[in-house]
């Protein structure tokens, strides 16, 4: 059985809804050609990251990929994201077109999560007319704004007793799913729509 992630799913739709409002064909949406031309910036863009943690992106080939239209780098995050007083990274990693999200706990490179691989094809998105744009981002959210977004979604809050952040990983301008470590595991929210 063939599995999708939702973000393709979406990006799927994307494109569906945009041929059929705008008269475009499918071939005139190019996002083989636009995958490639992701901007994806070397570890060394990033001179707050940790040297050491720079060393490790390094060794594993990490590039990070960019928004499109974005001119200040991102998707290099820190935060509580795995206990309330310690500071963490996180790190959108692209090794061959394929995106992770990397968690350096307390800024240590010796038990690195890895989280949420997916294609970077899977987060292009139509820009409007023929322009495709990279649209995966991550954030650092709060136990406030994770209980909100699950308010707008119309779902219980979680009963997790939520006292460090999270990781938002959004598909910017369609949805979002929160990442949320809690007793060893990464628990998954919805986030927004």
């Amino acid at each position: 059985m063939l599995r999708y992630s939702p973000r393709y799913v979406t990006a799927t739709l994307t494109l569906l809804i945009s041929v059929i409002g705008f008269g475009q064909t499918e071939a005139s949406l190019d996002f083989k050609k636009a995958d490639r031309q992701i901007i994806r910036l070397r570890p060394s863009s990033f001179p707050q990251l940790p040297l050491t943690i720079r060393q490790e992106l390094n060794r594993r080939g990490c590039t990070i990929p960019q928004l499109w239209g974005e001119k200040t780098p991102h998707n290099v995050i820190k935060g509580s994201f795995i206990e309330p007083t310690e500071l963490d990274w996180a790190v959108l990693c692209s090794v061959n077109r394929t995106s992770i999200i990397l968690v350096f706990p307390n800024a240590s490179i010796s038990q690195v999560r890895e989280l949420a691989r997916e294609a970077d094809r899977d987060s292009l998105q139509s820009e409007g007319g023929t322009q495709i744009g990279y649209s995966r981002q991550i954030l650092p959210i709060g136990p406030k704004q994770i209980r909100q977004y699950q308010t707008w979604g119309g779902e219980a809050s979680s009963p997790l007793p939520m006292n460090h952040q999270g990781i938002e990983d959004a598909f910017v301008g369609k949805s979002s799913a929160v990442l949320y470590f809690y007793q060893g595991k990464w628990r998954v929210f919805t986030g927004a729509d």
